[in-house]
């Protein structure tokens, strides 16, 4: 049996509603350490990598390691009905999970468990990515925002000196850029030149909603490479979304 209490329902909440918008059903496999799951969209253009560390919840008992097929839409539905205040309790027994959110009240929601095929994942371990920028996702979010106004894909351009996002369409273009020094742009590293690459807007702009669990992003990624993109709350929480370059004859 598993039963576990988080006080801060927004890191579960927050991280689950950028998850549901790319995956609609993972295993999340709960052990000792936490509850984690590694998933891929079906279109197998991005990876979710998730982790909640069991130090982020109140209490935490676990018998035994077990694994959890859950529809992670359904669990958003429910997750969305804790305010401000409440505390989540999950409990894992048999073929159900119930969720208690106590608050003024005590709710309880049973959500099914749901049978899923092993599916393969891409080895994402196996990335070796050759910049990296951390910045305020506050900024981020605004050159995604930006660029979303010209098109459908945006460019990170990073050299030693400066972190820039591009978007371009037929007569229009945005712009945003950060100069190293700059209090928003809290790490840059990179080798020598320029690292160019583009992706699409319309999944970054999904996983730009777990921009409320952390006070910082992390990108990495290459040229014409695979992009991750890094929200950590503290120790409690990880999660890491893989993006897939999208390469254009133009790039």
């Amino acid at each position: 049996m598993f039963t576990a209490t988080l006080s801060d329902v927004g890191l579960l909440r927050d991280s689950m509603s950028s998850i549901s918008e790319l995956i609609d059903e993972a295993q999340f496999k709960i052990r000792k350490e936490g509850i984690s799951m590694l998933a891929s969209d079906r279109a197998m253009v991005s990876v979710v990598d998730f982790h909640i560390s069991a130090k982020a919840f109140e209490k935490y008992e676990l018998d035994k390691e077990q694994a959890a097929g859950i529809n992670i839409t359904n669990f958003m539905t429910v997750l969305k009905r804790a305010g401000a205040g409440d505390k989540l309790t999950l409990k894992l027994e048999g073929e159900r999970l119930e969720v208690a959110i106590t608050g003024t009240s005590r709710r309880r929601f049973v959500v099914p468990l749901v049978e899923i095929r092993e599916e393969e994942i891409p080895p994402i371990d196996q990335l070796e990515f050759k910049s990296s920028v951390k910045l305020r996702p506050d900024v981020l979010q605004s050159g995604v925002d930006d660029a979303e106004i010209i098109g459908d894909s945006v460019i990170f351009d990073v050299n030693p000196q400066r972190f820039g996002m591009m978007a371009e369409g037929d007569v229009s273009r945005a712009e945003l850029e950060l100069e190293k020094g700059n209090e928003a742009l809290i790490e840059l590293a990179t080798g020598d030149g320029s690292v160019r690459s583009r992706y699409a807007l319309d999944y970054l702009k999904k996983m730009m909603k777990a921009a409320k669990i952390a006070d910082s992003v992390t990108i990495e990624y290459g040229q014409d490479y695979p992009m991750r993109l890094s929200f950590v709350a503290a120790d409690k929480l990880k999660l890491n979304f893989i993006l897939a370059p999208r390469v254009t004859e133009s790039d």
